[in-house]
C-alpha cells in the first residue's frame, strides 16, 4: 500500500474559517490598529456611561445604568467636541515633529503668547491705538493673523536653533515652555484680557455652530467627498493596475462613512439651544419667537476649522514634496541628507508649520473662555504629544498619521471628561492618563514588533 500526499487544498481545509477571519481586514485595507483605537474610544464610552448612570441613579440594574449615564449625550458629545478641537489642531502638526524626531515641548506656551498677542491685539492695540472699536468686522481678522503671525516667528526661531545651530530640539523647546509663557504674563501685566470680540468668540464653539440647516448640508457634503475620494482612490488603482477592494467592500465602507457623519450630524443637531438665549437672539433681532420653537446647536465652528487643518495636513503629508521629505527624512535622516534634501530648512518649515498650528488651536481655546487667562494652554504640550504617541506616532522616527493624533486626542479627552463626570479627582485623573500613555506605547511597541514595521 502506498502512502498518498495529502493535497494543499485538504490541508487547508480544517483552517479555512481562521484563513478567512484573518484576511477580511487586509481585504477591506483597514489599519487594525486604528481600529483598535475606534474599539477603545467606544469601550472608554460605554463604560463612562454605565458609571456615571451608577452615580445618578444607583441601584442593581445595569440596564438602568447605561440607560441613565450622562457621558453619551448629545450635550456631552458636543462638549467633547469643542474640548478636543485645541489639542487636536495640534497634535497634527506634532505628528511631524514626532516623524522627524524631534519634540517640542513648548507649544503650550506658545500658545498662551499668541492668544496674548490676540487678546492685546483686539483690546488695546485696535480700539486704543487705531481707534477700531470692538465689533468691528476687521478685529477678529486682524487679531487672528497677528496670532498666526506670532506663532510661526516663534516657530522659525526654534526651528532656526535647531536645524542650524544643532541644538537638540528637546532644550530649544523646554527653553521656549520656560520663556514664551512668562513673556505673555509680562506682556498682560498678569491680567486676564477680555472680553473678546464677538466675532472672534464664534471660534469657541458654544458661541458659534452652523445650526440644525447648514449642519445637515456640511454633512451631505462630507459624504459626497469622502464618496468622490473612495471612487477616485479605486480608479487610479485599476488605472496603474493595483490590487483593489471588492465592490462588496467598498459599498460596505461607505455605508460605514455615511453612518458615522450622519449620525454625528443627528447628535450635535440634538443639543438643543436653552429657551432664554432663543428668545434673547430674537428680541435683538427685533422679533418675537414663536410659541414652542426649539432648533438645536449644530457643527461648531470650531470643529469645521478642525476638520480643514486635519485635510490640509493629510494632503501635506500624503501629496506633496515637502511631506515626502518629512517622513523620508524621519525613516533615515542619513539617506535623506544623500539624496539632497535641505534638512536645516526642513527644520525650520517643520517648526513653522507647528508654531502656526499653535496659534490656531490659541484661537480656539481663548474664543472658547471668551477671554485670555494666564494659565491658557497649561500642560497641553504634555496632552499634545500624548495624543500624538497614542495615535500611532513613533519617536523612532518615519511613522505616524494625522487622523491617529486627532482620535488620539479625542480618547485623551474623553477619559478626562469622563473621569471629571463620576467625580475622579484630578491627581487620579492625571495617573490614569499617564498610565494609558505608557501602556498605549507598550502595545504598540509590540505590535510593531510583530508587524515587522
Amino acid at each position: 500500500m502506498t502512502d498518498t500526499p495529502s493535497t494543499p487544498a485538504a490541508d487547508a481545509q480544517p483552517n479555512e474559517p481562521t484563513r478567512l477571519k484573518r484576511t477580511f481586514f487586509q481585504t477591506l485595507e483597514l489599519d487594525i490598529r486604528m481600529l483598535g483605537m475606534v474599539g477603545a474610544f467606544v469601550l472608554i464610552s460605554v463604560g463612562f456611561q454605565i458609571l456615571s448612570g451608577l452615580r445618578n441613579s444607583g441601584g442593581a440594574n445595569p440596564i438602568d445604568w447605561l440607560l441613565n449615564g450622562t457621558f453619551v449625550t448629545p450635550r456631552n458629545i458636543f462638549n467633547l467636541t469643542i474640548q478636543t478641537v485645541s489639542v487636536a489642531i495640534m497634535a497634527t502638526g506634532m505628528v511631524f515633529i514626532i516623524v522627524m524626531r524631534h519634540i517640542d515641548l513648548s507649544v503650550g506656551a506658545l500658545l498662551a503668547f499668541a492668544s496674548a498677542m490676540m487678546a492685546m491685539t483686539q483690546t488695546l492695540v485696535m480700539p486704543g491705538w487705531l481707534g477700531i472699536p470692538l465689533g468691528s468686522a476687521w478685529i477678529a481678522p486682524v487679531a487672528i493673523v497677528v496670532g498666526v503671525i506670532t506663532g510661526m516667528a516663534v516657530g522659525a526661531l526654534q526651528g532656526w536653533l535647531v536645524g542650524y545651530l544643532t541644538i537638540p530640539a528637546f532644550i530649544v523647546t523646554l527653553g521656549g515652555y520656560l520663556v514664551w509663557r512668562n513673556v505673555a504674563w509680562y506682556l498682560t501685566s498678569g491680567q486676564t484680557i477680555g472680553p473678546l470680540d464677538q466675532n472672534f468668540q464664534i471660534f469657541g464653539g458654544i458661541n458659534g455652530t452652523l445650526g440644525e440647516a447648514w449642519s445637515w448640508v456640511f454633512g451631505a457634503i462630507a459624504v459626497a467627498v469622502t464618496i468622490w475620494a473612495m471612487v477616485r482612490a479605486r480608479r487610479l488603482k485599476v488605472a496603474h493596475d493595483f490590487p483593489v477592494k471588492p465592490i462588496w467592500g467598498e459599498f460596505l465602507l461607505a455605508a460605514v462613512a455615511v453612518v458615522l457623519v450622519f449620525g454625528f450630524v443627528w447628535i450635535l443637531n440634538s443639543y438643543e439651544v436653552p429657551t432664554a438665549r432663543l428668545a434673547r437672539d430674537f428680541a435683538a433681532r427685533g422679533e418675537t419667537m414663536p410659541d414652542g420653537y426649539t432648533t438645536g446647536y449644530g457643527i461648531p465652528i470650531s470643529v469645521l476649522v478642525l476638520v480643514v487643518v486635519a485635510v490640509v495636513m493629510t494632503v501635506v503629508a500624503k501629496r506633496t514634496r515637502l511631506g515626502r521629505y518629512i517622513f523620508a527624512t524621519g525613516g533615515n535622516p542619513e539617506a535623506a541628507a544623500l539624496a539632497g534634501i535641505n534638512i536645516r530648512m526642513l527644520t525650520v518649515k517643520l517648526f513653522m508649520i507647528m508654531g502656526a498650528l499653535a496659534a490656531i488651536s490659541a484661537v480656539v481655546a481663548s474664543s472658547r473662555q471668551t477671554f485670555h487667562s494666564n494659565d491658557i494652554g497649561t500642560l497641553d504640550e504634555l496632552r499634545v504629544i500624548a495624543a500624538a504617541v497614542i495615535g500611532g506616532t513613533a519617536f523612532a522616527g518615519g511613522i505616524g498619521t494625522i487622523h491617529g493624533a486627532i482620535l488620539g486626542a479625542l480618547i485623551m479627552q474623553s477619559l478626562q471628561s469622563g473621569m471629571a463626570m463620576v467625580g475622579v479627582d484630578a491627581p487620579l485623573q492625571n495617573i490614569v492618563v499617564g498610565m494609558v500613555l505608557v501602556i498605549a506605547v507598550l502595545i504598540d511597541t509590540f505590535y510593531r514588533k510583530r508587524a515587522g514595521v
